[in-house]
C-alpha cells in the first residue's frame, strides 16, 4: 500500500517531470542554434514523458482495487490520462524528429514549414490536456478509496459481476 509519505514524494516526481517537460515546451526553441543541446533535451523530454506514464502505471498496480481485479474501473475512471499520453509521446517524437532533421545542418537559419508549425501547435495543445490529465488523476490516486477495502468498492465489485 502506498504511505502517505511515499505518495508525496512519488507526486512530487511527477510534477518535477511535468515541470521540466513543460520548461522544454516553453524555452526549446531559444536554443536552436545549439542543435547537440536542443536534441539532448528533446530525448530528455521523452524519457520523462515515458517515466511518468511508467509512475502512473505503477501507481495503478499498487492500489487494492488492482490487486482485487477490477483493473476495468481503473481504466474506465483513468483511460483519457492513457490515451493522451499515448498521443502527447507520439506527437512529442513526431515533433522531435521532425524539427532536428530541418534544422541540423541549418542551426544558423529560421527553418520552419507549414507542416511542422501545424505539428508544434497541435503538439502544444495537447500538452496542455496531458498536463490537466496528468495532474487530476495523479491528484484521484492519492484517493484512499483505492487503496483499502471498503462498502464503495465491494458495491462497484458486485456491479462488475452482474
Amino acid at each position: 500500500m502506498l504511505q502517505t509519505s511515499n505518495y508525496s514524494l512519488v507526486l512530487l516526481v511527477q510534477l518535477l517531470l511535468l515541470t521540466f517537460d513543460l520548461f522544454v515546451n516553453s524555452f526549446s526553441e531559444l536554443l536552436r542554434a545549439a542543435p547537440v543541446i536542443q536534441l539532448v533535451l528533446f530525448i530528455i523530454q521523452d524519457i520523462a514523458i515515458l517515466f511518468n506514464v511508467i509512475i502512473i502505471l505503477l501507481m495503478f498496480f499498487n492500489t487494492f482495487v488492482f490487486q482485487v481485479g477490477l483493473v476495468t474501473l481503473l481504466l474506465q475512471r483513468f483511460k483519457g490520462l492513457l490515451i493522451v499520453s499515448a498521443f502527447y509521446l507520439g506527437l512529442s517524437i513526431a515533433f522531435h524528429v521532425w524539427v532536428m532533421n530541418l534544422r541540423w545542418q541549418h542551426s544558423d537559419r529560421y527553418v520552419w514549414t507549414d507542416g511542422l508549425q501545424a505539428l508544434f501547435v497541435f503538439q502544444r495543445l495537447v500538452a496542455v490536456l496531458y498536463y490537466y490529465f496528468y495532474k487530476h488523476t495523479a491528484e484521484c490516486l492519492g484517493d484512499t478509496r483505492l487503496y483499502e477495502d471498503s462498502a464503495w468498492l465491494r458495491h462497484q465489485f458486485s456491479r462488475g459481476r452482474m
